[in-house]
């Protein structure tokens, strides 16, 4: 007579909701290092100031304008001059109006190389006041000697 095996049965796991879960952690990470790489570029090496502080309050609508040492101004990924940054920025312009908001809202945050001459900056302000932006921050790295 044979005897049967009481091995039980070797159940076998559904992966599906593991490999969805690793893909959505996935996703929500490459978004998170996006929006954390927004303040960043490597053309512009901030000056160092002792007198800087940091702001009180998050800024609510920054546009952030990277500009390099040869001048060039990069808005969004997007490379421009001082002839045609006005373009980028009726782009920023649209999208804050889009959520009912006026240019008054908007922060132009200016990242510029610690090299740059003086003038260029001036001149992206310039551009900015005829579009009728008016609150500005320039962003430095801070100084703890």
């Amino acid at each position: 007579m044979r005897v049967k095996s009481k091995k039980p049965d070797l159940a076998e796991g559904d992966l599906t909701p593991m490999i969805d879960m690793t893909f959505q952690l996935i996703a929500f990470f490459m978004v998170l290092i996006n929006f954390a790489q927004t303040e960043a570029n490597d053309r512009v090496v901030l000056p160092n100031s002792q007198l800087v502080k940091p702001p009180e309050v998050p800024l609510e609508f920054p546009i952030i304008l990277h500009v390099a040492m040869d001048g060039e101004i990069v808005l969004g990924g997007d490379d421009y001059t001082v002839e045609t940054l006005r373009v980028g920025l009726l782009r920023e312009l649209t999208v804050i109006e889009s959520e009912g908001k006026t240019a008054d809202d908007a922060n132009v945050v200016i990242r510029a190389h610690k090299d740059t001459a003086a003038g260029d900056v001036q001149e992206v302000i310039r551009v900015a006041q005829e579009q009728k932006l008016v609150n500005f921050a320039l962003r430095v790295k801070e100084d703890n000697r």
